[in-house]
């Protein structure tokens, strides 16, 4: 798989844009005073939550807070393009005992609505407009209480409401804890307008982030967890639950899935090779994975990218501390626009672990043309020494380049600007269905250039504790104008259409129609 990347890229320079400037991040909000406190059940956790609540097309920003309350930030940036600013608000999303929390419209109505996770109650709140939320009752007595470290969210077919499933972590009721008492995690399945009983995922393995994703391509979305090795004993392992009318079903050896076992923090995932499958990166305590479904697999049949791929970033790149990094919240983006996608890692210590290193800068991994990652945190400013844990990459000034939001533990939330100078193209591109599934998650967004076929999975879940609501970017390097196409959920396909490049497109599906429109 990953000879045949490095080749792909070579072979596809024209694409990219070769003579861009190196990323360049400026610090923005630095009067916004936010941390991500508690002890030892806080270790983990930290979330970003980036999504837009007043809609008005920018991001609004919910920071878990752990035993201090949670931020809600509204975006007051003045235009489109300047330099980027928040204001704190009061709001009763600013709860304690928060770990993270996930934007998605589970009601389908016309405002975004959040599920935040707790140590605790897991509470949802529906979105009222105006940055407006009040608490839902719909979940009540099924979120459970529990240590709940992770979320993810798909709509299956047929189905007005999405199927929810949480991630929890140690049992922290369990006497002989914390070792080798992971808790079960959960899955909530809607019937009859609202859910049925809560269904155990058994084994736990100490869950910190799940994931739906179509990862074949086949239509139907399963969900990968990856779990803290550091709790479970035994014949613990990363693991994907697939949904069967008769309820989940775990896949096997026999069935292709290869046992795995990691300090599993965070999920990202996102098709590299252009071949339609994404692939998927794992954060973890000591280095981090980029696994790819092997070719002609007959299964989930993953393996690690090679060494040489530069993603372990395995130990600080500043500094003399030689032992080994924390990965926490992962995340995909072309921070250049150069037609290719980079990482961004955030790292930090769990606390005071002497077995890892202290001083632990976050990655900011970018793609070269032959497929490779260089580390650029340095260079591009985002550096910090703090100790991260959860982020979101995401346009906050809407001006077609990717910024940063990092949330630290005891240490104040950073917000950074892209700055980069000569960035490529891009797009920005928001699905609509009007009548269930309002964001059209389980869809593909198809980007078609003379030199390749861009697939974009919309996903609710992963990363470490938080999530991004937010169209989806696209860099385009020296294209001008693509063409584009979506799969919608039920594996729907529309026509192909043209487009320019460095607009804000939305597409929506009108019964056997997709229209696409700029804004």
């Amino acid at each position: 798989m990953w000879p045949k990347l490095v080749a792909i890229g070579a072979a596809l320079l024209t694409a990219t844009c070769p003579g861009l400037a190196a990323p360049n991040f400026a610090p923005r909000a630095t009067d916004i005073e936010h941390q991500y406190l508690g002890g030892w059940e806080h270790f983990v956790g930290g979330g970003v939550a980036a999504f837009d609540c007043n809609n008005d097309h920018l991001p609004e920003l919910f920071l878990a807070g752990g035993t201090a309350p949670s931020t809600l930030l509204r975006n007051v940036t003045n235009t489109f393009g300047e330099d980027i600013a928040f204001e704190q608000m009061p709001s009763p999303l600013n709860v304690t005992g928060a770990t993270g929390a996930y934007p998605l419209n589970i009601n389908n109505d016309a405002h975004v609505d959040l599920m935040i996770l707790r140590v605790g109650e897991n509470l949802l709140f529906e979105g009222q407009g105006n940055c407006q939320f009040a608490p839902s009752t719909m979940l009540y007595g099924l979120g459970g209480d529990h240590w709940t470290t992770a979320f993810s969210a798909t709509w299956e077919n047929g189905q007005k409401l999405p199927t929810l499933a949480f991630g929890n972590y140690v049992d922290r009721t369990d006497p002989d804890g914390p070792f080798g008492t992971c808790d079960a995690n959960i899955l909530l399945r809607p019937k009859d307008g609202g859910y049925q009983k809560v269904i155990q995922l058994e084994p736990g393995y100490c869950a910190l982030s799940i994931l739906f994703s179509d990862w074949n391509a086949n239509g139907q979305q399963d969900l990968r967890i990856s779990n803290d090795r550091h709790y479970y004993l035994n014949d613990g392992q990363e693991q994907l639950w697939q949904l069967r009318s008769k309820g989940p079903h775990l896949l096997t050896a026999e069935e292709g899935w290869i046992k795995h076992q990691l300090w599993g923090m965070g999920i990202a995932s996102r098709d590299l090779d252009f071949d339609g499958k994404p692939e998927v990166f794992l954060t973890s305590m000591g280095d981090q994975k980029l696994h790819s479904l092997q070719p002609n697999a007959n299964g989930p049949t993953y393996a690690d990218a090679a060494y040489d791929q530069g993603i372990t970033a395995h130990r600080p790149y500043l500094g003399d501390d030689g032992r080994p990094s924390t990965g926490w919240h992962a995340a995909f983006g072309d921070v250049q626009n150069d037609g290719l996608d980079d990482i961004f890692v955030a790292k930090g210590n769990v606390d005071q672990m002497i077995s890892a290193a202290m001083q632990d800068p976050n990655n900011l991994l970018v793609q070269q043309p032959d497929g490779r990652f260089v580390e650029m945190g340095d260079v591009a400013g985002i550096a910090s020494l703090a100790r991260a844990r959860g982020g979101a990459l995401v346009d906050l000034n809407l001006d077609g380049r990717l910024d940063l939001v990092v949330n630290n533990r005891r240490s104040n939330v950073e917000i950074y600007q892209n700055m980069t100078s000569d960035s490529g193209n891009w797009l920005s591109v928001k699905l609509n269905q009007p009548d269930q599934n309002r964001d059209a998650v389980g869809a593909w967004i198809k980007l078609r250039t003379s030199e390749r076929i861009y697939s974009r999975e919309i996903t609710i879940g992963g990363g470490h504790a938080g999530g991004t609501l937010a169209p989806a970017h696209f860099g385009l390097g020296a294209n001008e104008q693509v063409e584009i196409m979506v799969i919608w959920p039920g594996n729907v396909s529309s026509n192909w259409h043209t487009i320019d490049a460095n607009k804000q497109y939305r597409v929506t599906r009108k019964k056997d129609q997709t229209l696409v429109e700029a804004y």
